[in-house]
């Protein structure tokens, strides 16, 4: 296996090139652009299920239907649970997980699409406290 993997590697040195960046983005992130990763990586294998279910590819579906959940699962795990937030959050991470298990049962895309809405809620606001956060760090910039 990790003989082909360098086979791969050498044929492609894009790929080579691009998990290089990868993992330079992940090592260098903050927490809060960790976060933004994990919930766009969960956007990204929702899409993904949803277009293998479509095309009945069943192992392809289940297989990233379980990454989106283990995504939501490391949510709930790293929260804070004295945040005043948790409270409020704990139970959509729940539930978005519990969906998730029943569009992998039932093979529904709209219950994928529902699951979709809600990590795209929670992905655009945690960009505008990333956003916001900086402007209180570094300033508005440009403001002389």
């Amino acid at each position: 296996m990790e003989r082909e993997k360098e086979d791969f590697t050498v044929a492609n040195p894009y790929a080579a090139k691009q998990q290089a960046y990868q993992n330079n983005a992940v090592n260098t992130a903050s927490p809060g652009e960790l976060t933004l990763m994990l919930y766009n990586g969960c956007l990204k294998f929702i899409r993904q299920a949803k277009k293998a279910m479509n095309e009945t590819n069943y192992e392809t579906k289940n297989t990233n239907i379980q990454k989106a959940q283990r995504i939501i699962q490391e949510l709930m795990v790293t929260m804070d649970p004295e945040s005043d937030i948790s409270d409020q959050v704990m139970p959509l991470y729940d539930y978005i997980n519990r969906r998730l298990m029943e569009a992998n049962i039932e093979n529904d895309p709209e219950i994928l699409d529902e699951a979709s809405e809600l990590v795209t809620e929670f992905r655009d606001t945690w960009k505008e406290v990333i956003q916001i956060t900086r402007q209180q760090q570094y300033g508005q910039g440009g403001n002389a």
